[in-house]
């Protein structure tokens, strides 16, 4: 490893085992945030320049390396390595080789505590805006389904227990809100995200006159993060709420796949996934697993423990601790792993379709006696009169058919009115509010 930034004395001994604990994970993790880190280094510059710390022709040289450096990161030809402590201290070092004693005026003004916050919060922004397209890909494929499907009838469960008819239409039409909620989490995360920490040092600003107006216009951020003892108070909190709004989106998958998992099992089989997303048994010839499916439906575990993980670690009092450098891993992988099960969840919605025989054969009988039991009340007779009479007239019920049941289920967003419309609706007004 490169000698350290804050190293002071060049002839100090540092002792290489303790270096590598306290670097950790970082050098693999920040090659998530070093791009975000030179955008913020950028407008730090800029800054610079505007209040006379840089002339323009630093501020130009300095703009022209930090661009050099983002286009051999991007070939490849640049890797962030253990000769590294962080992408920080890379950022630094590679300035200060590019163009010496220049080199080094990047870091006035700033912190390494302000840089992996403005950093986390670019890298967390686009991760969510990312996540919101995907979840309108979603929502986009169930509406599909739902109109495509809204009169394919289907048992629907109670207690995992045939309770009355339904249709694949309000299934899909079930994930379609839930997903539509969940843009209003992944919205209201945005918005406490978008603020720009950088310009506040370790958390108790810098005596110069900073331009934070600047740096906040150029790295697009809503609104300028004002106190700095706050800044540092909020490292894990906003990670937090990006972690909750998936968490949502990965929740509603979740229960998605628990019901193609039964659905696609044999002593069901009302769905046959497409053969590129099951995998055969290693032993038996017999059998496709959906093991997609399974993995999917596991990564909201990997985002809970991600959230617990970080709780733990914001056991802390006020200002910068060094437990919150191990925020960053489990917050990386848990977006990461959000990104990729969003990712794939369109597509195994449109691939996902429903036997429709199999499901009309699971429709029996007793499963219209709350038809019955409604029609008598809605004659004059009480509900709980007509619940005991149906109970002992079930022999009424065998006329009946699950069509007739569906389209007598007119309450709204019930089977036979599933007001698509309405959800449409709901969708665009969130599309045209970003």
């Amino acid at each position: 490893m490169a000698a350290p930034i804050w190293q002071k004395n060049a002839q100090a001994n540092i002792d290489q085992v303790i270096m590598d604990y306290m670097a950790g994970e970082d050098i693999q993790l920040d090659k998530k945030l070093i791009l975000y880190d030179i955008q913020a280094s950028k407008a730090h510059v800029r800054g610079l320049e505007s209040i006379d710390v840089l002339d323009q022709q630093e501020c130009e040289q300095l703009l022209a390396k930090l661009d050099q450096l983002s286009a051999e990161i991007h070939s490849g030809n640049f890797q962030l390595s253990e000769a590294f402590e962080d992408c920080h201290s890379a950022i630094e070092c590679y300035l200060v080789e590019q163009l010496g004693e220049l080199g080094k005026k990047i870091h006035t003004g700033r912190s390494r505590n302000d840089q992996v916050l403005v950093a986390s919060r670019l890298y967390l922004k686009q991760s969510l805006m990312e996540a919101r397209g995907l979840v309108e890909n979603a929502i986009n494929a169930c509406i599909n389904q739902a109109e495509a499907t809204r009169s394919v009838a289907m048992p629907g469960y109670t207690h995992m227990q045939r309770a009355v008819p339904s249709t694949c239409g309000m299934w899909f039409a079930s994930f379609a809100e839930a997903m539509i909620d969940n843009l209003m989490s992944l919205d209201a995360a945005i918005n406490l995200i978008d603020a720009n920490p950088l310009g506040t040092a370790a958390g108790y600003g810098v005596n110069l006159p900073l331009n934070r107006e600047l740096t906040t216009k150029e790295l697009e951020f809503a609104r300028i993060q004002l106190n700095p003892i706050y800044v540092q108070n909020s490292r894990g909190k906003f990670e937090l709420a990006a972690l909750s709004a998936l968490s949502q989106c990965l929740l509603d998958i979740r229960r998605f796949c628990w019901d193609l998992s039964l659905f696609t099992t044999q002593e069901f089989d009302f769905v046959e996934l497409p053969e590129e997303m099951t995998t055969g048994s290693s032993i038996m010839p017999n059998k496709r697993n959906p093991d997609l499916i399974e993995l999917m439906r596991a990564s909201y575990a990997v985002v809970q423990s991600a959230t617990i993980e970080l709780q733990s670690i914001l056991s802390l009092p006020s200002g910068y601790q060094r437990d919150l450098q191990l925020t960053k891993g489990p917050l990386i992988r848990a977006v990461t792993k959000s990104l990729q099960t969003l990712q794939l969840f369109p597509q195994v919605i449109e691939a996902t379709r429903f036997k429709t025989d199999r499901l009309k054969d699971a429709i029996d009988t007793p499963m219209y006696a709350t038809d019955f039991a409604v029609e008598l009340s809605s004659q004059g007779m009480s509900f709980r009169t007509a619940y005991q009479q149906v109970v002992e007239r079930y022999a009424e019920l065998d006329d009946r058919s699950p069509e007739q049941s569906i389209q007598q289920r007119t309450s709204p967003g019930a089977c036979a009115d599933l007001k698509l419309d309405l959800l449409k609706e709901r969708f665009e007004r969130l599309c045209l509010l970003l």
